[in-house]
């Protein structure tokens, strides 16, 4: 059933399907990315004695990029919590890509404490002070829902990579629609979307919150960033031997080819901006106060699937230097499968050691 992605008679490249012409809404940045880009990359760094090469690919991220141009109208302070998260998050992502189910039990274990406990709990665990480091700061203003959201979808984050390690111990690749819920969670944008809440100060009640509209509008969101995602991290990730990517399940599921397979899944990512669309013209009122949070809440998740996308083709995760190009003529030259250098300078220093791992 688990097949190796890329084979002898596999193509040697393929296109991707046009995604940013298909988004229509406006791409903004905040003034101050250079310098968020420079201090959450130091604060990321700090205690660490990080060779030149592991700096350059965590510069070569450009986590301040993508939060400046999704969080393009939140104060500097908000700013630096968000894209500390974020280069947090990618960096966490990173290690638990090979970490088994014991180790990742442990990572949440210390997150979650750090989260539940931020002022009580001590450990050791760099991971943890870091969670600490960004939560104390988003405690000063953020509001207790914002907080509750945060951290409870942090925790299904959690729970999600578990059962990602498991599928992956196993050799397994879950049908379409288990793929579907499963990386919802894996992708770590929930807790990203209550950074919105907390990015712009907003206090929305939860009744307003849980509005099958607001979740329909959060859910779109989220398909649109994961997907996309699959789509532009699938070659880095087929060189690993990954299949946690749409692309995998719908050839495993569906028989078809990787050109199809592409054209598919960015079929999916188009519709989730028309159902974004559509369900943004469907709001109804809870009057003044709430609908300008409200809008301003959904413009930040507008502003997510617009970021995202240009990002994709800024940072060198998964094109190198050559995303603007790839931007340009939608083809990707396929990588031939290698082994990747583990990230042991990263990993927490656990009980146990184990392998690599990231959120």
């Amino acid at each position: 059933m688990f097949s190796s992605t890329l084979c002898p008679s596999s193509p040697t490249k393929v296109v991707i399907p046009d995604l940013v012409s298909h988004c229509a809404f406006k791409l903004r940045s905040s003034t101050h990315q250079e310098r968020l880009s420079v201090e959450s990359e130091r604060w990321l760094f700090r205690s660490d004695n990080l060779d030149e090469s592991t700096r350059r690919s965590f510069h070569g991220l450009k986590a301040g990029q993508l939060t400046a141009m999704c969080y393009p109208n939140a104060g500097y302070p908000q700013l630096r919590v968000v894209s500390d998260f974020l280069n947090w998050l990618f960096h966490l992502d990173n290690l638990s890509d090979d970490m088994g189910n014991r180790s990742i039990t442990e990572v949440a274990n210390v997150v979650m404490n750090s989260l539940h406990h931020p002022y009580t709990y001590h450990s050791n665990v760099r991971l943890g002070r870091m969670t600490r480091s960004f939560y104390r700061r988003m405690l000063r203003t953020a509001k207790p829902g914002t907080c509750q959201r945060f951290v409870e979808t942090l925790e299904l984050f959690f729970q999600a990579i578990n059962q990602q390690a498991t599928y992956r111990n196993n050799k397994y690749i879950p049908g379409l629609q288990a793929y579907i819920a499963l990386r919802r969670d894996t992708s770590g944008c929930k807790p990203c979307w209550a950074l919105v809440e907390y990015a712009y100060n907003l206090d929305i009640p939860d009744e307003v919150m849980n509005h099958p509209l607001i979740r329909s509008l959060g859910e779109a969101t989220n398909d649109l960033v994961t997907w996309s995602n699959d789509i532009f991290s699938y070659n880095v990730e087929q060189s690993k031997g990954q299949t946690h990517n749409m692309i995998d399940v719908i050839m495993n599921e569906r028989g078809i080819d990787l050109q199809s397979a592409f054209n598919f899944v960015g079929d999916l990512c188009k519709q989730s901006i028309d159902r974004f669309i559509e369900c943004r013209g469907q709001l109804p009122s809870w009057g003044p106060e709430i609908d300008r949070d409200v809008t301003i809440y959904i413009e930040g998740l507008a502003d997510w699937i617009v970021g995202s996308l240009h990002w994709s083709f800024d940072t060198e995760r998964y094109f190198g230097k050559r995303g603007h190009e790839v931007k340009k003529t939608r083809i990707v030259k396929l990588l031939q499968p290698r082994r990747m250098s583990p990230w042991h300078t990263f990993l927490p220093h656990l009980r146990r050691p184990t392998s690599s791992s990231h959120v």
